[in-house]
């Protein structure tokens, strides 16, 4: 039967054809038994020219009615026809519509969602694609001036045109530069690893009045050097994090370090720390020249550089307010700039231990 009817389908062509005949194999049947009763009956000539007008009438009718439906589905099948030859030749925006509710109606549904889900997967890849360019971008700018520092240092010294002090202060320059491109691949294999998901923490209660003064006091020297003054702020009592203090103190390390650099001289970074409902929020406020409106939206980008002071990474690799970022997204919490009258305010909150 399926052999048949794929016979019959091709040898009546397109598709408005093969509903018309259709229509024709379910209308004939009644057709001809209404003539045949016609002709057994006992009719008059004039009974029977009127049975041959309905019967004659009738057909018509389903033709025409066949007719009008196919050009409907055709009309249907054109959109969608048309829709993804669109889709083909590289348009996102396309929509196919239908006149009808009806299996057509379902599958223009189906190919609009694919159209949708494609230009969101390609527009995504897009993204991807210049984020990794910028990256490239960033890492071989971040690394080339080091890296032709060393090489001309190394120079230096292997062809004996320095020596005594000079050469001593030579290596000491190589050491703080192989020391910068230490930091920057430790932040890079980080990231990587936080943005792929491969952490393997153990998080405990944590003390923040504890680890907040331990890390304020390790940057004291940085601070005092520079002329800021670094203090810590941290209620009696507060409830303990949920964190692991490793990770926890290396975020702290690089918002407060961060705050020294854009902080004149005389002026000051505090840390503060407070409950929220069911979390614990740590702020990092100095009185520097704050960040611009426009770049706020930014600045825990990797590698963003913006204005000096907005992109808050001016002396490193940009990518401490990165590393921040993921850590503290990798603890369930979140990071953001608070509203600061003066300077800039980065805040961050952690899960309250229970």
């Amino acid at each position: 039967m399926n052999r048949l009817a794929a016979r019959l389908r091709l040898a009546a062509g397109p598709l408005s054809r093969q509903l018309v005949l259709v229509v024709a194999i379910g209308v004939a049947p009644v057709l001809m038994a209404l003539v045949v009763v016609s002709l057994l009956m006992i009719l008059s000539d004039h009974a029977a020219v009127l049975v041959a007008a309905i019967v004659v009438g009738a057909g018509v009718l389903a033709g025409l009615g066949a007719r009008l439906v196919a050009n409907g589905i055709l009309r249907d099948v054109a959109s969608i026809r048309d829709g993804l030859a669109a889709v083909a030749r590289g348009e996102r925006e396309a929509r196919i519509a239908t006149e009808a509710r009806d299996e057509l109606s379902a599958l223009a549904v189906a190919a609009n969602g694919m159209i949708a889900e494609l230009g969101s997967q390609e527009a995504a890849r897009d993204q991807s694609d210049a984020a990794r360019r910028d990256l490239v971008a960033a890492v071989s700018h971040d690394l080339r001036t080091p890296i032709t520092s060393l090489r001309l240092l190394a120079e230096a010294v292997g062809d004996d045109i320095v020596d005594g002090e000079l050469r001593r202060a030579y290596l000491t320059r190589m050491r703080t530069h192989i020391d910068a491109l230490s930091a920057l691949i430790d932040d890079l294999f980080e990231l990587s690893r936080l943005e792929a998901g491969d952490i393997n923490w153990s998080l405990e209660r944590v003390p923040l009045g504890e680890l907040v003064g331990e890390t304020v006091e390790a940057m004291r020297l940085e601070a005092e050097a520079k002329g800021v003054a670094v203090s810590a702020s941290v209620p009696h009592g507060l409830s303990p994090a949920r964190a692991n203090p490793e990770k926890l103190q290396r975020v702290l390390f690089n918002l407060i370090q961060n705050a020294i650099r854009h902080t004149p001289a005389d002026g000051s970074v505090v840390v503060r720390a407070e409950p929220v409902d069911a979390r614990i929020e740590v702020e990092i406020a100095d009185s520097g020249a704050g960040i611009a409106p426009e770049e706020r939206e930014r600045v825990f980008t990797a590698f963003y550089r913006g204005g000096a002071d907005a992109a808050r990474t001016a002396d490193g690799a940009g990518l401490g307010l990165a590393v921040s970022r993921a850590i503290v997204e990798a603890h369930g919490g979140r990071i953001w700039l608070a509203e600061s009258p003066a300077g800039a305010a980065v805040r961050f909150s952690l899960p309250a231990a229970s």
